[in-house]
Formats: C-alpha cells, sequence, structure tokens
C-alpha cells in the first residue's frame, strides 16, 4: 500500500487546528461480505476492491460515482487489495490462487503467472516508478514476491524460515521496507534494506494466532502505527524511532485490522466487529464514533485527504463539524452450527456465503492456545459438515474462527 503522498501538517501543532470528518460514500453500493481495500493516486483517482464475489470499482472524481471494471469471468473469487504504479498499470490481488494486471487503467486485465503458484497475495505496494512488492498468505505459507519492471517479471522469496503467515507489505524505498503477519510465538515485523534479499524481524510479540495486520509509515520514516489482531486482545502498536523501541495500546475489537495516524496522538483503528474509534492520546483511550462497519484500511492521500474500506467505502476530509452515520452496519460473521455440549466429536456445520478459507484455533478460558484444529479452502458459496474428533479433557473452550471476512468466537463445552 502506497505510503503518504505529501506531510501531514504536523508542525507547530496544526495538525490539532483541524477537524476531521468521516462518512460514507452512497456509491460503489454496500455488498455481502465487504470492501477490502481502497487505492488513490491522488484526490480524484482511485479504485476500490470488493472481497466476496470480487469486483472492481474506479472513480475519477473523488468517490462521488464509480465505475464497476471487469477483471474475470470467474466467479466465486475474493479480491483482498489493489495497487497502482501510474494511472495506467495496476494489480489486483485474489485469496483465490489468482493474480491480476490491468496496463490500461482498469479497462481490461490480465493473469499474472508466477512460479511457484501462489495460493494468495494479501498485500501489495508500489513504491518508485517501475517495483512491485506483494505478500502473502494471511492463512500461510509465507512468501514475498517482487517486480523491477513494472510487473513483466517477478522474483518470488520464501519466508518460511522468518514466519509462518504475512498479511501486509509496506516499502519506503525500492530497497527498504517491511512485512508483516504472524509466526509459531506471535505477531511479527520484519524489515529488509537490500530489497528483500535478507530480512531482520524488528518486533515480535504476543501469543499464537495474533497477526500484525495492517500498517502506516509516516513521510518522516521514523513513525509507525500498526494494528495487532489477537483472539484475545486487540492492540495498537507504535514505533516513533524508526523501530528501536516499540509500544503498545490496548483497543477494544480483538480482532481490529484497519489503522490510521494524523499525528502522533491523532488517529483512528477499526475491526471486524467495529467502526471508526478515534483517539486523541496516542492510543490510551478510544472514542467510538458509531460510524462504519468491518474496516480493513485506511489509505491516506495527504494529510487532509483519506478513504477506508470496510462494509462501505469511506471518505475523511478536514472540513466539516458532522458525521454522517450512514453505513454503521456490521459484515455478518460466517453462521457455524455446533454441536454443544461436545462429547467425543467436534462437529460443525460452517455456512459459507462465498468462497473463503478458514482457520479454527482452540482456546482454553484463560486465553492458552491449544493448537489449530481446522483448516479448509473453499471454493463456493456452500454449507460444509466437519466432524473432529476431540480428545480433550472435560470443561469449558473457545473456538476461534478466522476466515476472509474475519476472526469470531464460539465457546463449546466438553461433558
Amino acid at each position: 500500500m502506497k505510503r503518504l503522498l505529501t506531510s501531514f501538517l504536523v508542525i507547530s501543532g496544526l495538525a490539532f487546528a483541524q477537524t476531521y470528518n468521516w462518512k460514507a460514500l452512497a456509491s460503489p453500493p454496500s455488498t455481502t461480505g465487504r470492501y477490502d481495500d481502497v487505492f488513490f493516486l491522488n484526490e480524484n483517482l482511485g479504485w476500490a476492491a470488493r472481497g466476496g464475489n470480487g469486483t472492481v470499482f474506479k472513480t475519477i472524481n473523488g468517490g462521488t460515482t464509480w465505475t464497476e471494471q471487469i477483471v474475470s469471468t470467474q466467479t466465486g473469487q475474493y479480491f483482498r487489495n489493489i495497487e497502482f504504479l501510474n494511472e495506467n498499470i495496476g494489480f489486483v490481488g485474489t485469496l483465490n490462487n489468482n493474480f491480476y494486471k490491468t496496463t490500461n487503467g482498469g479497462t481490461t486485465w490480465s493473469k499474472v503467472n508466477i512460479v511457484p503458484s501462489l495460493p494468495a497475495i494479501c498485500g501489495l505496494d508500489a513504491v518508485g516508478t517501475s517495483t512491485i512488492y506483494g505478500c502473502g498468505a494471511w492463512f500461510s505459507p509465507a512468501y514475498v514476491i517482487k517486480s523491477t519492471d513494472s510487473g513483466n517479471t517477478w522474483k518470488f522469496i520464501d519466508m518460511s524460515e522468518q514466519a509462518s503467515a504475512l498479511v501486509e507489505v509496506l516499502f519506503i524505498d525500492e530497497n527498504t521496507g517491511f512485512v508483516s503477519g504472524s509466526d509459531d510465538q506471535g505477531a511479527v515485523i520484519l524489515k529488509t534494506i537490500n530489497g528483500g534479499d535478507s530480512w531482520t524481524k524488528i518486533y515480535r510479540a504476543g501469543d499464537p494466532g495474533d497477526y500484525v495486520w495492517k500498517m502506516q509509515i509516516f513521510p518522516d520514516n521514523k513513525k509507525m502505527f500498526c494494528s495487532i489482531e489477537s483472539e484475545t486482545q486487540g492492540k495498537l502498536l507504535k514505533t516513533l524511532d524508526g523501530g528501536l523501541t516499540w509500544q503498545t495500546k490496548n483497543f477494544p475489537d480483538p480482532y481490529v485490522q484497519a489503522v490510521g495516524f494524523v499525528s502522533d496522538t491523532h488517529g483512528w483503528m477499526g475491526g471486524h466487529n467495529s467502526g471508526f474509534m478515534e483517539t486523541f492520546d496516542g492510543g490510551n483511550t478510544w472514542i467510538d464514533n458509531n460510524l462504519g462497519g468491518s474496516l480493513n484500511r485506511i489509505f491516506f492521500i495527504n494529510g487532509t485527504s483519506a478513504f477506508a474500506s470496510g462494509n462501505h467505502i469511506y471518505k475523511m476530509t478536514a472540513s466539516g463539524l458532522a458525521t454522517d452515520e450512514t453505513g454503521s452496519e456490521k459484515v455478518e460473521n460466517l453462521k457455524i452450527d455446533v454441536i454443544n455440549p461436545v462429547k467425543d466429536r467436534l462437529i460443525l456445520n460452517i455456512h459459507y456465503i462465498h468462497s473463503d478459507h478458514i482457520i479454527v484455533g482452540l482456546y482454553d478460558l484463560t486465553g492458552k492456545f491449544l493448537g489449530n484444529i481446522l483448516k479448509d479452502d473453499v471454493s463456493q458459496k456452500s454449507v460444509k459438515k466437519y466432524t473432529m474428533e476431540f480428545k480433550y479433557p472435560a470443561g469449558e473452550y473457545l473456538l476461534a474462527v478466522q476466515s476472509n471476512l474475519g476472526r469470531q468466537s464460539i465457546k463449546i463445552i466438553k461433558k
């Protein structure tokens, strides 16, 4: 995801003089699932990627109107992210083994073939005039892809020794950048200064199943704000010194994903179970703005204009005092029927609303991770039944269910 294009107004306290207003756009329409990503080259020209039943929309007037673009005739795809090098060359990553490129602003798209074949592209970042990085997958394995010729040829970088899953990639220049995600012990951020030839782990903490989901870097290359998605406690992760030291602040939604700040202390976060939550004190306290739902991305064009993706596309401006509460609906979780209490076998019926990936982790009530008990890739809308042996002592447990739509917890009782 491209970095901020112009500096924030933080000199002499100017950022604190601004009043920021978020509103849900009437177009493109709300949808089953959510919009997973939004990207703008300038204040007028941008694209949005809808997740389930993947679709791309383009605007040339700052989000006032949007035009649907046909990427592929293949149905049931989940579009995770979208990124452009310039007004013509752009890319769409999916969670269904497909990766697409356009050379005419999205009028037509072609499939990109990379060896080895990749199950998903979860993060994209264009940097410079011709370099693009990608990463995946949130459901594993971990890898980075890189092109220095506008996507004509690609290099595959195996990251399995550094991480188990990667979600986000963000570069300062063609050589210096970061990827984030998870390893077998918790949330991680990795840094490279040589274009991905080698990586250093600059942050690692938390519990198995935690992810550093999204990252934001300020133009000074020192301030970084990140979201940590967790089964137990969502967090704001931040550094003000380029990653030498880190601070975490608790966030009300454990399944937090989107993050965006306009100064050291003022910003917004949101996730699968939350809309825009605002802080004025660097994450010590949070205010619910009662706007938005299932947020995944906050994208800044400059210090006074931004867009966000969730169950709608949202726009931020630095003028006006009122907030428009349109679009505060929550995207529904997967419907899961559990035979409860559990005896020797755990039986789950899961209702998929479109193609999906799922990982089910098991926790005790203290939050201790006991292991993943289910992983599946689903190609289309369906109801699937899973029956698994459950050789655990009698007591209460939590099922942590993660899909493309987000996360949820289900309590079960073992008799």
